[in-house]
């Protein structure tokens, strides 16, 4: 998948940022930081494991997720995101 369409859904940006800022969460918690649904985050999060953005590993019935750091593809998406979330300078 490309870096555009992994950007592409608002989902997975919420869940790049919010791990970005947490560094490590489980699932329930990076549903309630987004606001979204269980289900909505749990496909998003299969597509972003599957291209190697993020790591999963189990405590228990927790699943705990973080970013995979060692992905450039995952440095790339952050510095992507960063830019879009900067404030317009306004001239």
């Amino acid at each position: 998948m490309r870096l555009e369409q992994i950007i592409a859904s608002s989902c997975r940006q919420k869940i790049l940022t919010a791990l970005f800022r947490t560094r490590k969460t489980h699932v329930t918690n990076l549903v309630r930081i987004i606001n979204s649904t269980y289900n909505q985050v749990d496909r998003n999060l299969r597509i972003l494991e599957q291209e190697g953005i993020i790591k999963t590993s189990r405590y228990g019935y927790m699943r705990i997720i973080e970013l995979n750091a060692e992905n450039p593809r995952t440095r790339a998406l952050l510095k992507a995101l960063e830019v879009l979330d900067r404030p317009v300078a306004k001239s």
